[in-house]
């Protein structure tokens, strides 16, 4: 009876072994998994970088240092995040045009940032004492430049996602959280003021180069030979067809995860945002859980137009299978993650945290049927989604404030994206079960 007993665990881990290794040789579940390793190394190595700062810097400087990546977050992010789907869906079919797709994406996303961070800095006064520390030509040029700097680095990942080796991006941000916790500390005494946002750039810009280097040097030329005979003609037309729909629902992403912190920011103490700043970042961390998989689908899809039915069960399953007890915990013991950063994070962000990550649970239905959208090209219907979810998140956030202050941003999330969750069930059913999708669209109207 004991021999039973023990067999059975190593029984089961052995079954789980053997899963994983089939898994890892699907290149959905292989892209999707690093996609979600990468967010779990980010998020290890953002919680000890974030613990550093609060222990080596003034609360004032923590939540000034916060609140400038995030406006440098938002305005690198505003074109960044739209070629995001159009890479995942293009690459895998660019053939000889893959080099000029991506060098394009870069250019537009770099220029685009840094026009509108020009904007940001000449209307500074308009943002609040705490975005005061960017005034003055050294500061703002700086701002400019992270701004391009943060736009490649953003698209990298993707880069590599659609060219199937986003094995690697988990590898670099391993390298880029190390160099930029180092530089944090040391800066913590050179720059006691600006040293938060500083540790935060440097590093990104210093991968810039070895990565670019074996996407192009290597990987491209690769991908190139190996699509060649199932690569299509790409035309502009075509990707600014497929971005003309899917750029407006980027305002979903940049709404919850940018711009509503920078509306925060102008809004409160900067003490005030340290704090809500860590759970929104701790948030915003699980909610990234949602779209990884959802990306590697967008890829497949594209590969394997076909598979995309069963692609996205499986997509859907294995989504849930981690996410699932990722928000569990994290409600059941958030008080103590935030605490780990000192009291008042926890007394002032316990709520928030656990309103975002439920509020992953629906998400995992949108993007799953986004990616659907993304692969069958419904430019349109995937517009209409996301502009939506845009416009009730920062309806809810702004009409909430004044009375649920900054848990407001927790509340809108949650009833928005179940409201959109069950608006677009019958179009994904339709797309689990054969690939398609239904005559359902949502409009702010109908939400």
């Amino acid at each position: 009876m004991s021999a039973t007993v023990g067999e059975r665990p190593a029984g089961r881990l052995a079954g789980l072994r053997r899963r994983l290794l089939r898994d890892l040789r699907n290149p959905l579940f292989r892209n999707g998994y690093a996609l979600m390793a990468n967010t779990a190394i980010t998020a290890v190595l953002g919680m000890g970088y974030w613990w550093l700062a609060a222990q080596l810097y003034e609360p004032a400087d923590f939540g000034r240092g916060q609140a400038v990546i995030t406006a440098m977050r938002l305005f690198a992010s505003l074109t960044a995040l739209g070629f995001v789907g159009a890479l995942a869906r293009f690459i895998p079919v660019a053939g000889r045009r893959t080099p000029e797709l991506i060098v394009r994406a870069y250019v537009i996303a770099g220029a685009t940032g840094m026009t509108a961070a020009l904007g940001f800095l000449i209307t500074l006064p308009w943002w609040g004492p705490t975005y005061a520390t960017l005034g003055g030509l050294g500061p703002g040029l700086f701002f400019l430049v992270a701004v391009l700097v943060w736009s490649v680095f953003t698209l990298q990942d993707v880069t590599l996602a659609g060219l199937r080796k986003a094995t690697w991006v988990p590898v670099n941000s391993l390298g880029y959280g190390l160099v930029k916790m180092a530089m944090l500390v040391g800066l913590a005494f050179a720059l006691p003021r600006d040293g938060i946002f500083v540790s935060w750039i440097i590093p990104a810009a210093m991968a810039l180069i070895p990565i670019n280097i074996f996407i192009f040097g290597k990987v491209v030329p690769r991908h190139v030979r190996q699509t060649e005979s199932t690569a299509r003609p790409l035309t502009l037309r075509e990707v600014g067809r497929f971005l003309s729909g899917d750029y407006p629902g980027t305002l979903s992403i940049l709404a919850s995860v940018y711009l509503i912190p920078v509306l925060i920011a102008a809004r409160v103490d900067e003490v005030t945002f340290g704090y809500f700043s860590m759970a929104h970042t701790l948030g915003s961390l699980i909610e990234l859980l949602a779209m990884n998989m959802a990306t590697s689908l967008t890829v497949e899809g594209a590969f394997e137009r076909h598979r995309l039915a069963s692609n996205s069960r499986r997509a859907l399953r294995r989504a849930f299978m981690i996410i699932v007890p990722v928000v569990a915990v994290t409600v059941l013991v958030a008080p103590l993650i935030l605490r780990v950063f000192g009291a008042g994070f926890a007394d002032r962000g316990t709520l928030l945290l656990q309103l975002m990550a439920v509020a992953v649970l629906p998400r995992v239905l949108i993007e799953i049927y986004l990616s659907g959208l993304r692969a069958l090209g419904q430019a349109r219907r995937l517009a209409a989604v996301q502009v939506c979810l845009a416009v009730l998140v920062l309806t809810g956030t702004l009409l909430l404030f004044p009375r649920a202050g900054v848990n407001a941003v927790g509340y809108a999330l949650l009833l928005s994206e179940t409201l959109i969750a069950l608006a677009i069930f019958p179009g994904l059913r339709k797309i689990l079960k054969h690939g398609e999708t239904s005559q359902v669209v949502v409009t702010p109207g109908s939400a």
